[in-house]
């Protein structure tokens, strides 16, 4: 986000007691529009100067990081991955989370709990935290820099994700400080997260996740900082996006022993559903980039644009352009749509073809709503039936690039 704001466990549950907390969870939600009016299916757009991916030079071959072989004693089976979108608290939201404290400091868990049932049914759950956290009893700020209560990582927590990419246009909004707060207070629930350091062995390393029986990397990266510089001794402390980085680095991992490579990437152009030039072009280097004849990326997972945009494969990779925002709150009608966003989950099995690594076998989305209430809650849409218009809409982006005719369906738990 750069401009133009408002403020605006678990694992193995069966599908019947998902579905059931699903119903549960959003059987408290408020309808679609606000009392002002606001239509979630407005076709207003503002948009923004696309993100500045500066071209390199051509990809070099590598030959080496052949496809890792299961670990000894580890079952190869599927498993399913659940991602979402940019969480930024806006004041409102902070707000929203101190009247559910109840003079406690700030709970974010019932913000979240319309969509727990999906990323806690995931066999591994991965969210986006694009802001850091401010200094323990505040200030806590919005746009242009952002600053959230360290509460938030109990609720990402208990919501069941297991981890977070960090690197954003918003992670040094309070600096290298706020940044080390941020990942300390993911440490101390336990969270793991990809995308910014506290040192420069810390950048090295990818986040590292066991599913199904697969070692699973996560990379993060993003197109810039809003014009923050990098702290001059501690020019690791972000990944930017550099296409011969992120396959060197998707490399390294494959020969550390991923057999499911990730990537998280901040980028394109805000409020625009249709994903920019610099967005397809990058998303076709990187797809094709292969090692031994196998993709070295598995998965591409989009941020950063506010709006749902389109899933499409790329050179056979699944590529999720952008997720949308999945906690925010803007209240005009031509930015309701900023409140929408879309939930992947895709379905990772052992390939027969290839021991040692594991393909998508299935690709699906739900839809999801910031809903404005009162109360603010984040609910799943497609789980819900007082909620077409949402449902409709984000349908709408998501397959815009023909993803239906690629295998992609629409779950509603």
């Amino acid at each position: 986000m750069t401009s133009d704001h408002e403020e605006p466990r678990r694992r193995g549950k069966s599908a019947a007691i998902v579905a059931a907390a699903v119903c549960l969870a959003v059987v408290g939600a408020a309808t679609v529009w606000s009392a002002s009016g606001d239509d979630p299916r407005s076709s207003s757009r503002d948009t923004g100067a696309p993100a500045p991916t500066a071209p390199v030079a051509p990809l070099q071959p590598d030959a080496s990081g052949t496809p890792a072989k299961p670990a000894p004693g580890q079952d190869a089976r599927p498993f399913t991955l659940v991602a979402t979108g940019d969480i930024i608290p806006y004041p409102s939201i902070i707000q929203r989370a101190a009247a559910d404290a109840e003079g406690g400091g700030h709970d974010f868990r019932k913000i979240l709990a319309g969509v727990e049932p999906i990323v806690s049914g995931a066999d591994l759950a991965l969210c986006h935290h694009e802001i850091p956290y401010g200094q323990p009893g505040g200030p806590y700020t919005g746009y242009p820099t952002f600053k959230a209560p360290h509460q938030l990582a109990d609720a990402l927590k208990e919501t069941g994700y297991e981890g977070c990419s960090t690197a954003s246009n918003h992670t040094l909004d309070a600096g290298f400080e706020g940044l080390k707060r941020t990942l300390d207070g993911l440490d101390r629930v336990g969270l793991k997260h990809v995308g910014s350091a506290r040192d420069a062995e810390e950048a090295k390393a990818p986040a590292w996740y066991t599913a199904g029986g697969a070692k699973v990397a996560q990379l993060s990266y993003t197109y810039g900082t809003n014009g923050i510089p990098l702290p001059e001794d501690k020019p690791w402390a972000v990944n930017l996006t550099d296409r011969q980085r992120i396959v060197d680095d998707a490399r390294a991992a494959r020969r550390a022993g991923a057999q499911v490579v990730l990537l998280s990437i901040h980028w394109g152009t805000e409020w625009q559903e249709a994903p920019d030039e610099a967005q397809q072009e990058l998303a076709r280097a990187l797809t094709a980039s292969t090692t031994d004849g196998l993709p070295d990326i598995d998965l591409v997972l989009g941020t950063h644009n506010h709006v749902p945009q389109p899933y499409e494969k790329v050179n056979g990779v699944w590529v999720v352009y952008g997720m949308g925002d999945q906690v925010a709150s803007f209240y005009t009608a031509d930015k309701a749509r900023g409140n929408m966003s879309s939930i992947p989950r895709f379905t990772f099995g052992p390939s027969a073809e290839h021991p040692g690594r594991w393909t998508v076998t299935k690709a699906e989305y739900l839809t999801q709503y910031s809903d404005m209430g009162p109360p603010f809650r984040v609910v799943c849409a497609s789980c819900d039936t007082r909620y077409p218009a949402v449902d409709a809409r984000v349908t709408e982006a998501v397959m815009s690039r023909g993803a239906g005719d690629q295998g992609l369906t629409r779950a509603t738990r």
